[in-house]
């Protein structure tokens, strides 16, 4: 079994407040409770009252917090990171209006780079697992059948993807942790909690450069 999650940073809006940024990343492990490990360690370390309802959050945590689970993440030893990261001044206008084709084409984009680097096998049970967020139900269900059409046509028949709310997986809190890191390299231009992580990162690919 291969176990993909799926996080997003910034927007995909190209307003005057609208984030530069707007990147997908992808953690894939063999075993999901890795991941499920850290967020649980670093949440009984916290102090009650700074606890947040459910969840962890990377923008709203404390740097001590984001620096330990990035570290412990980083001690994965079988965690790849793959990220695609789209540069809006460069999409161009016709694009621009075509917000959720654009969603779905770059998020199938990273997953074409994952198969070509041959990171995951055709022969064994891929399960991907994407933060649900407050996408309304029919884009919902557009996104999984356009990325589940897509790997299928790539010969991946044993993949099956869901999407989840974040507050119920704890793996998809420790993504939102690395794909903030990266975010903040590019939006930013601050690499401190990117390096904690960088050794993990497989494939970087800027879009649009």
């Amino acid at each position: 079994m291969t176990y993909i999650f799926m996080d997003e940073s910034g927007d995909m809006g190209f307003g005057n407040k609208s984030s530069k940024w707007f990147l997908f990343t992808l953690a894939v492990v063999a075993e999901d409770k890795s991941l499920e490990r850290v967020v649980k360690k670093v949440w009984k370390t916290i102090h009650k009252k700074h606890k947040h309802v459910g969840e962890l959050h990377a923008s709203k945590e404390k740097d001590i917090t984001r620096t330990r689970i990035l570290q412990l993440l980083a001690e994965i030893q079988d965690l790849k990171i793959m990220t695609i990261i789209l540069n809006k001044k460069k999409v161009h206008l016709d694009l621009q209006e075509q917000k959720n084709y654009l969603y779905n084409y770059t998020a199938n984009l990273v997953l074409d780079r994952l198969i070509n680097k041959h990171f995951i096998n055709k022969d064994r049970h891929i399960s991907m697992v994407v933060d649900r967020k407050d996408t309304k139900k029919n884009l919902r269900e557009n996104f999984i059948s356009y990325i589940t059409r897509a790997m299928h046509k790539r010969g991946h028949k044993k993949f099956e993807m869901t999407l989840v709310a974040s507050h119920e997986n704890k793996c998809l809190q420790a993504v939102d942790f690395i794909s903030w890191a990266i975010f903040r390299k590019y939006e930013k231009g601050d690499f401190e909690f990117y390096e904690i992580i960088k050794s993990k990162i497989i494939d970087e690919k800027l879009l649009f450069p």
